[in-house]
């Protein structure tokens, strides 16, 4: 027996603004909970896990210990580019320069990667 990633749940203070930047980096469509929480979907026929955000009162402390590593449709430089644009940031974790990724920060601090190619 096995397991495969379902969802990636992510604890948020501004829901709203989460939501804004997490539907439009990813493409996926919105559900909204009754519970200051959302969920994220993929958009049909396209595989890959939900995103639940989860309405937290903390704000992230740290680096993550777990991120999304995002493979774009065009080019890798152009996707970075345009995630600054949606509101995120470079974030230095240690890496050297000449890893085939460039490490990015959403609104609220979380460390993810935008890949040059499949991950191999």
């Amino acid at each position: 027996m096995t397991a495969h990633v379902a969802q990636y749940t992510l604890d948020v203070t501004d829901l709203d603004r989460m939501l804004a930047f997490w539907s439009a980096a990813l493409g996926y469509t919105v559900a909204r909970g009754d519970d200051g929480s959302a969920k994220l979907h993929p958009p049909p026929g396209r595989p890959g896990p939900t995103v639940w955000l989860q309405g937290s009162g903390t704000s992230k402390h740290g680096k993550n210990r777990l991120h999304l590593d995002l493979v774009p449709d065009g080019d890798p430089a152009a996707e970075v580019d345009r995630l600054i644009g949606l509101g995120a940031r470079r974030a230095d974790v240690g890496q050297t320069g000449a890893e085939g990724f460039v490490v990015l920060a959403d609104p609220e601090d979380n460390e993810f990667c935008v890949l040059d190619g499949p991950p191999s």
